[in-house]
């Protein structure tokens, strides 16, 4: 497995919309491999294809404090929202690393996908499951965390991000 390199914001490659997965093969279950690997040793608990310049819609999470759950979802769908109710939860991205800020969500979604063996299953995901997989799809529509924030508040983040970049 090897490690891949995290886009970090404010890189327009993160507004790219992500591609279906046409076929499932093996270099397929090597990205999500290599996606879970990269997630771990960044400490996050969610990534996306985008964030990895990779665009193409899979995701993979693992919310488990054992880190050894892992969750991989290929071409996801929400095909309804369960629960409505904005649930407010402090969210952080591995693609704006030390930021984290306080976003309203639905609370409950019902998602469909496809598994590494290419089988389709749904899922009612709720809490944190629930936050993940919705900012990890979000990064498919090439949408960010930082796009709910205000103006002033993106800029600030921007330029902490550039100063970062610039000093690694």
């Amino acid at each position: 497995m090897a490690t891949l390199k995290i886009l970090l914001f404010p890189d327009p490659k993160l507004r790219t919309v992500a591609k279906p997965v046409e076929k499932i093969d093996d270099s397929i279950v090597k990205l999500t491999e290599n996606m879970l690997q990269t997630m771990y040793e960044g400490s996050g608990i969610g990534l996306a294809a985008t964030q990895v310049d990779v665009h193409i819609r899979v995701i993979v999470i693992d919310i488990s404090d054992e880190k050894n759950s892992p969750l991989v979802l290929i071409n996801p769908k929400i095909d309804k929202i369960i629960d409505s109710q904005q649930k407010s939860y402090s969210e952080g991205c591995l693609s704006v690393p030390g930021i984290y800020e306080e976003l309203k969500r639905p609370g409950t979604v019902e998602i469909s996908a496809l598994n590494v063996e290419g089988n389709k299953f749904t899922l009612i995901a709720e809490g944190l499951l629930s936050v993940v997989i919705q900012h990890e799809m979000d990064h498919l529509e090439g949408r960010m965390m930082v796009d709910s924030l205000s103006n002033l508040k993106r800029e600030i983040i921007r330029k902490k991000m550039i100063k970062l970049k610039a000093s690694n």
